[in-house]
């Protein structure tokens, strides 16, 4: 048993984040697969993924480690944790790529929010993973550069190397933060996925499906129109994400909705161009992702 892993493990579990082992020096859980599952002891009523069998019990976690010098995984869904990661870049990025702590510091400058001071993790690639708290009652899911490129997330489904555990390039290890701190609201808005097409209520003619589209239209202007300062981006977001699968199905022209929205934009004071940049991308998002799903009469 590797003596600096167990306190590794241990250290997280008295945090209340619920631990599991990883491969010997890589990043791999060590647990078994559905494929190779036996059906026998934690798996008896079913196969059991790592994040079902993770842990917080002192006592499972000396059995566990006292097997080899496992590295220390930690399941942030159950742990009620939102972990940013923060990439480096790779040599194979294209030159004049932001990496990851670039692009979160543009985020937060463009939200008009200081970066968050949180427990914070160097990744053994030199990046860094920024652990928060997610807010009671919401179920966050990883995602992959939802955020801006080279940002990931990772929670309910994921998990993340704990500080302590080794690979071959590098060490992780803890860098500041005594702990980790409630997710930011505006990031919370960005990271909270856009109501789905379900939610719009089903229609069987034109004309009443367009007057929904007008009635959602003037109430997602009036609300980014009306957000504070240090959510204004984000609601921007969300609304042009939430219309964009009307422009998809046809019943808004893509204009009348930019325009809209750079008018509610404007008047909450974000300047011209940052509304643009953000409707560009939210827009170009919603309307390739919703066009598949046009609703038919």
């Amino acid at each position: 048993m590797n003596e600096h892993l167990l306190n590794a493990a241990l250290t997280a579990a008295e945090r209340g984040w619920y631990v599991f082992p990883l491969r010997p020096g890589v990043k791999f859980p060590a647990l078994h697969g559905e494929r190779t599952c036996t059906g026998t002891g934690p798996c008896e009523s079913g196969h059991r993924k790592w994040e079902q069998r993770a842990t917080t019990d002192p006592d499972r976690i000396h059995a566990t480690w006292s097997h080899g010098p496992f590295n220390v995984g930690i399941a942030t869904g159950p742990s009620g944790l939102l972990v940013v990661d923060l990439d480096t870049l790779k040599p194979e990025n294209p030159k004049g790529t932001p990496d990851g702590a670039t692009s979160f510091a543009a985020l937060c400058e463009r939200a008009r929010e200081a970066a968050p001071d949180t427990y914070r993790v160097r990744t053994a690639r030199a990046g860094e993973h920024l652990y928060f708290t997610q807010p009671p009652g919401v179920r966050l899911h990883s995602t992959k550069g939802r955020l801006a490129p080279k940002i990931d997330t990772r929670g309910w489904g994921g998990y993340v190397v704990a500080a302590g555990s080794t690979t071959p390039t590098g060490a992780y290890e803890p860098l500041c933060g005594p702990e980790a701190t409630p997710l930011p609201s505006w990031l919370q808005s960005v990271l909270q996925p856009a109501p789905k097409a379900a939610t719009a209520p089903p229609v069987a003619v034109a004309g009443q499906s367009r007057r929904y589209a007008d009635v959602a239209l003037t109430a997602e202007t009036r609300n980014v129109a009306a957000a504070q300062v240090g959510e204004r981006e984000a609601k921007l977001f969300r609304a042009a994400r939430a219309l964009g699968r009307f422009v998809a199905w046809g019943d808004l022209p893509r204009h009348v909705v930019e325009q809209a929205l750079q008018t509610g934009g404007e008047a909450a004071g974000l300047s011209a161009s940052e509304c643009r940049s953000t409707l560009r991308s939210a827009l170009d998002w919603s309307i390739a992702h919703n066009q598949s799903s046009r609703r038919t009469a």
